[in-house]
């Protein structure tokens, strides 16, 4: 449980330097749940063990940008994992994972929409990560993404200057927290109705520009965060080779005015035919997509050899058949992203407790029924929505008994190591440190929760 006071988080702090991993538990618990005051000062004592230990927040922009110069391998591509629900439990088994294989080159991350629905604010989510690696003797860079900073279509069609400024708050308190990654997504504003496809990626493109000088005006003094930049809305048409030139002209042109000489994007994020969370059958199972797998080689390759960038980034992937995975490396995919599975896999573990589904299920037949399609099946409502418990029921999720975090947890290591095999991510781990080194004066401030009781964001239509 959490610490209630000051006398049990000094213990607990002292407890930190001897390896007690009860006390780092304790001091977890109480940085998610705890009082204000004991809350600050037990993220304060993680972020400080963790700097102490060599735990680090870093930036992967110098690995993809290695990859474009081919100073570095590109028979890898990198695992995005999302973390949702149960966030220690799964982050060390990740980590479990990542040490076993010296797997370097992996990223822990969570989109706007998530931050929201999951309710795990960017200093929350980097105190939890940071000591879940801790927790397995893990020691080097920890990469921390925003995924999807995304910016809703309809919000910017009412107010434009309001949405954008939405995003800017949502980067500004996410890379003071220790996120050195941020996806931003513009995509939803890509007008197909306009002739030329620089036409359609104008807006897009000029403000994916606008956000990146953003984020290069607040990263911390010698670090480059890596910005990830969107062709084509994820579930969308498929993207192009022509789309992703386009974008690039009208990206490029506009950060050469906006903030010149300054870094650009390190990759791009296309639509290859596939959804998030995958498409959901009546009986609860996922239907099949067929990948595009010529766009995604295609645009892998052009981002590498003609704008020197890490390569393409393939979303919503979670859900596909294992025997996929290992296509990725080999069309030069820089970066996956993963994230239902590890959800579906907490809900339908065997030791996942009847009675805290069945609870979670009673509350989304009102909290979320305005989502419901009249053709859904119980099935395809609860697949679609229960992501939306996770904040909700999330104390109760921290609450289960360890036997069964532990069990959960076992399942997702092994998953984690399947993927992270099949992705070629094993023995990344010394070119990731080598990349992404320490930075001085780079770590997040001690105890800093900006925008930490920011009000809950309605982010119905944003992806995740």
């Amino acid at each position: 449980m959490e610490l209630k006071t000051r006398d049990e988080l000094r213990h607990a702090v002292a407890g930190l330097t001897s390896g007690n991993h009860e006390a780092l538990d304790r001091l977890v618990r109480t940085a998610v749940f705890g009082a204000p005051e004991l809350r600050e000062a037990a993220r304060a004592a993680i972020l400080e063990q963790a700097r102490s230990a060599g735990v680090y927040p870093a930036s992967i922009h110098e690995v993809y940008l290695a990859r474009g110069r081919g100073q570095a391998p590109s028979d890898f591509t990198v695992p995005a994992i999302n973390i949702r629900g149960l966030a220690y439990d799964t982050a060390r088994a990740l980590f479990r994972a990542q040490r076993a294989l010296d797997a370097g080159a992996v990223i822990c991350e969570i989109a706007r929409s998530e931050i929201a629905y999951t309710d795990q604010r960017p200093a929350e989510y980097v105190c939890v990560v940071l000591a879940a690696a801790l927790r397995e003797g893990w020691r080097g860079p920890v990469f921390i993404q925003g995924d999807h900073f995304q910016v809703n279509a309809k919000k910017y069609a009412a107010d434009s200057e309001a949405e954008v400024r939405a995003v800017r708050d949502l980067i500004a308190e996410a890379v003071t927290a220790g996120f050195y990654n941020i996806d931003v997504d513009s995509s939803t504003l890509v007008d197909l109705s306009q002739p030329g496809h620089e036409a359609q990626q104008a807006v897009n493109g000029g403000l994916c520009a606008e956000l990146t000088a953003f984020i290069r005006e607040r990263e911390p003094k010698g670090v480059t965060v890596s910005v990830g930049g969107e062709i084509g809305e994820v579930g969308g048409k498929n993207s192009t080779p022509e789309e992703l030139e386009a974008f690039m002209a009208v990206y490029l042109a506009a950060l050469g005015r906006l903030a010149p000489g300054k870094p650009g994007i390190s990759k791009i994020s296309i639509q290859t035919g596939t959804s998030h969370g995958g498409v959901p059958l009546p009986d609860g199972s996922i239907a099949q997509v067929k990948i595009d797998f010529d766009a995604l080689q295609r645009c892998s390759t052009i981002a590498r050899e003609k704008y020197r960038m890490g390569g393409a980034v393939q979303h919503g992937a979670s859900t596909l058949p294992g025997e996929l995975f290992d296509r990725f490396p080999t069309l030069g995919a820089c970066e996956i992203h993963l994230a239902t599975e590890f959800q579906n896999m907490i809900y339908e573990h065997p030791r996942f407790p009847a009675e805290l589904k069945r609870a979670i299920y009673d509350r989304l037949r009102t909290a979320a029924a305005d989502e419901r399609k009249a053709s859904d099946t119980d099935e395809q409502f609860f697949y679609k929505t229960r992501k939306k418990a996770l904040g909700m029921f999330k104390r109760e999720l921290w609450d289960l008994p360890a036997e069964v975090r532990t069990a959960i947890g076992r399942s997702l290591e092994d998953k984690f190591t399947f993927l992270l095999t099949k992705l070629g991510a094993s023995g990344t781990r010394s070119m990731a440190a080598e990349l992404s080194p320490f930075v001085p004066g780079a770590f997040p401030a001690l105890g800093t929760t900006a925008l930490a009781g920011r009000a809950h964001e309605d982010v119905t239509g944003l992806s995740d």
